[in-house]
């Protein structure tokens, strides 16, 4: 069975870190896109960042790039997004959506507070 399990959310205060993981289990990992998503109360699910596993191709929403980086640990099948200089419009659910052949799969969600 294939499971996507997401970690690492905390109650942080503004200015610091978090690494998130992302467990994908049950997949061919060197053939799959992952990306981070997050939802804040009232707002709509948007894109944060996204790896390609077969090349390593990386992608960062303006809003987190240059504080955010994504990466990868083909060994363990998990990808991370180390969340540094954190402000507390970051705070939403992050998500982690694995897409691979034509479907995606994602996991529960990991809380991210930042406080001011």
């Amino acid at each position: 069975d294939v499971q996507v399990v997401e970690s690492g959310g905390d109650l942080v205060q503004a200015g610091g870190s978090l690494r998130l993981s992302c467990a994908a289990s049950g997949f061919a990992f060197d053939q799959l896109a992952i990306g981070w998503f997050r939802q804040a109360p009232g707002k709509a699910r948007e894109g944060v960042s996204c790896i390609s596993m077969n090349d390593y191709n990386t992608y960062y929403a303006e809003s987190v790039r240059g504080r955010f980086t994504i990466s990868a640990d083909y060994a363990k099948s998990t990808v991370y997004l180390q969340m540094n200089s954190l402000k507390p419009e970051d705070t939403a659910v992050y998500y982690c959506k694995v897409s691979w052949l034509r479907h995606d799969y994602w996991g529960q969600g990991t809380q991210v507070t930042v406080s001011s």
